[in-house]
C-alpha cells in the first residue's frame, strides 16, 4: 500500500448499499463515521477506549476537522483507513490523521486531519490530559507535524508589513 506515513493503523470497511446516496457513491458523512470508527479502534488498541474515558472524566474531543474527498467510492469497494498520531503536545493537543486507500487499486479516496482538545467530559472544558493519555499516546506519534501541514489560513508569524 501507498501509504503517506509509515506504520498506519489500519481498520477496514466494505461499502454497503444502506452507505450509498443518490449520486451512487458512498455519501459524504459515512466517511466522517468511518474515520471515527478508526479512530476510537486505533485508541483502543493503544489501551484507551471510551470506557477509559469515562472513568477518568477525560476525553479527546475533535476541535476542528479538515476532510479531502479526492475520490469517490462505490457499494462493494473495500476501503481501507490508515491513521496515525502525528502530535501529542502532552499538555491538551493531539493531531490524528487519515488516509483512505481503495483496497482494489490503491486509490487515494480521501484525506483527513482532526486537531483534537483534551477535555473534562462531566463539564466539556479544556483540561490537560491524564498522564495515561501522555504515556499511551506519545509513543505512539508516527512523525512531528510537518511545517507545510498548517492551515493556510493561519498568519505567518514571521511575517512583517513592509
Amino acid at each position: 500500500m501507498n501509504w503517506e506515513l509509515p506504520h498506519p493503523f489500519v481498520w477496514r470497511v466494505t461499502v454497503r448499499a444502506e452507505h450509498v446516496d443518490g449520486l451512487h457513491h458512498a455519501n459524504n458523512a459515512e466517511y466522517v463515521r468511518w474515520c471515527e470508527s478508526a479512530g476510537w479502534a486505533h485508541s483502543a488498541a493503544l489501551g484507551l477506549d471510551v470506557t477509559n474515558y469515562q472513568g477518568l472524566d477525560r476525553g479527546m474531543a475533535i476541535r476542528h476537522a479538515e476532510y479531502d474527498y479526492i475520490l469517490a467510492a462505490r457499494e462493494g469497494d473495500e476501503l481501507l483507513f490508515g491513521t496515525w498520531l502525528t502530535r501529542v503536545d502532552g499538555r491538551i493537543n493531539m493531531t490524528r490523521r487519515f488516509q483512505v486507500l481503495r483496497a482494489g487499486d490503491e486509490a487515494l479516496i480521501l484525506r483527513a486531519q482532526w486537531q483534537m482538545v483534551c477535555i473534562e467530559l462531566s463539564s466539556g472544558k479544556p483540561r490537560r490530559m491524564p498522564d495515561i493519555f501522555k504515556e499511551v499516546y506519545s509513543p505512539a506519534v508516527i512523525a512531528p507535524e510537518a511545517e507545510s501541514e498548517r492551515r493556510i489560513c493561519q498568519p505567518d508569524p514571521e511575517y512583517r508589513r513592509p
